[in-house]
């Protein structure tokens, strides 16, 4: 996993969804001012909706101290619509079914599913400065109390 001051291709391609719609952006074009990439395995599922959860009730604060806030999984753009609308999501959205952020981030970690093991996205999130430059790192999220924990990053 990428950490504190490695950097972030700034012309990786994303889909991005905003207000329900979708379009192409480079990861450079995110970066208006420091981020938070949040990255989750799937929409509508317990630990993923709580950590969603979470930050929507810390989005306000985030945006207050300066910080935009973004959503990764592997959800399709429409998925994503629905969702935002159904959690009230006044962020940012990711659709990358390729983990092609995770990837660039050296994210991928194996899981474990009913005894089936697989490759995917580590439950991590990534602040990043206008730069593509990492300074700060929550290798393993805690979904329930993600809002407080990017509150506590961005601090120091």
């Amino acid at each position: 996993m990428k950490t504190i001051g490695d950097s972030l291709d700034l012309n990786l391609s994303l889909t991005a969804v905003r207000s329900g719609e979708a379009s192409t952006v480079k990861l450079g074009d995110l970066l208006t001012r420091p981020t938070v990439f949040s990255i989750y395995m799937r929409n509508n599922t317990g630990s993923c909706d709580k950590q969603n959860t979470s930050l929507v009730a810390h989005a306000a604060e985030l945006d207050a101290a300066g910080v935009n806030l973004v959503a990764i999984s592997r959800d399709k753009p429409p998925a994503h619509a629905k969702y935002a609308a159904k959690l009230g999501i006044p962020y940012t959205l990711i659709s990358d079914p390729d983990d092609t952020f995770a990837k660039e981030a050296d994210a991928i970690v194996e899981k474990s599913m009913y005894g089936k093991k697989y490759l995917g996205p580590a439950r991590a999130a990534f602040l990043v400065d206008t730069d593509g430059r990492i300074t700060g790192v929550i290798e393993k999220v805690d979904s329930k109390n993600h809002g407080e924990e990017l509150l506590a990053l961005i601090q120091g």
